[in-house]
């Protein structure tokens, strides 16, 4: 009994010892655009805690969301990753609440129409412009709220653009139906999981979701490009803020940025908007170094 009791200990212990020894308290909190769930939740996250020992603790929603509840101090986060530029301007300013100083451009994602394979549409999408498809009677689309997500308020600006090129005046109605449709307008980060699991027909969805999920899709014509623009910063007020940083460092590293790679983002080389002087050390020589 005693040397089982011992073995039993010794295989206790040996699978305490393999866990990853995360220290109490040292989550790294990052708040992203819903686009990026399987890239953050499934490499960028697990790859950070394997370089630095520290935890990833993320939460995904519409950019727009996301700014509104931390203005609205209904969440705190210590970084902030947005898929538009313009959102960070609410946050910036001591009419905002100073929770942005500083952000980095990093990397970008155009704006595509992904379907369901399994769908009785999708040989459509194949012999058909991709206007006239989503124009079919039943098939069911899904978008983001215009209003709570930039990438919603691109799919509104590209299907008014579309309206115009194709000489279609009534196509955004026929479409998408109104701008906050109900039937259609869901949170962003459900939208893919819908999609796979044929709830939906068709959806818009940035090229990082496309290429990262094998999602078929089609690319609009140049002249209605929209795409995604991720912005990165350490929020002002955020309650870990050496563990912050050191996740934007490890973002923008080479291996951050061969990973954005590996899930269909298109890196950019980084641009900085605000109070460059703000910037922590190690994040500027970090972007001195990609910038090379």
């Amino acid at each position: 009994m005693i040397r089982k009791l011992l073995a039993s200990l010794v295989i206790v212990t040996g699978i305490v010892t393999a866990a990853p020894a995360f220290a109490q308290g040292n989550a790294v909190n990052v708040l992203y655009a819903g686009s990026l769930v399987n890239l953050m939740e499934r490499s960028i996250g697990p790859a950070f805690e394997k370089a630095t020992g520290q935890q990833f603790r993320g939460y995904a929603a519409g950019s727009n969301k996301i700014a509104n509840e931390i203005k609205g101090k209904l969440r705190r986060g210590d970084v902030f990753i947005s898929a538009s530029p313009k959102v960070n301007s609410n946050l910036m300013g001591e009419a905002n609440g100073n929770h942005v100083t500083w952000y980095v451009n990093f990397a970008e994602s155009p704006l595509m129409i992904g379907y369901n394979p399994q769908s009785k549409f999708a040989s459509q999408f194949k012999s058909k412009r991709w206007d006239q498809v989503l124009q079919q009677p039943g098939i069911r689309i899904g978008r983001t709220d215009p209003k709570l997500d930039p990438k919603g308020a691109f799919t509104v600006e590209m299907m008014t653009k579309a309206a115009d090129l194709y000489h279609q005046p009534d196509l955004v109605e026929k479409t998408l139906g109104t701008a906050e449709n109900p039937e259609q307008v869901l949170p962003e980060e459900t939208l893919v999981g819908r999609l796979q699991s044929g709830q939906l027909d068709a959806g818009f969805f940035y090229s990082t979701e496309t290429s990262d999920l094998k999602i078929p899709a089609i690319r609009p014509a140049p002249e209605l490009q929209a795409k995604a623009s991720y912005t990165l910063t350490v929020l002002d007020d955020a309650p870990n803020h050496s563990g912050a940083v050191s996740f934007v460092d490890f973002l923008l590293s080479e291996q951050g940025r061969a990973l954005l790679k590996q899930h269909g983002v298109d890196v950019v080389k980084p641009t900085v908007s605000g109070n460059v002087q703000a910037i922590p050390p190690s994040v500027q020589a970090v972007l001195d170094a990609a910038a090379q």
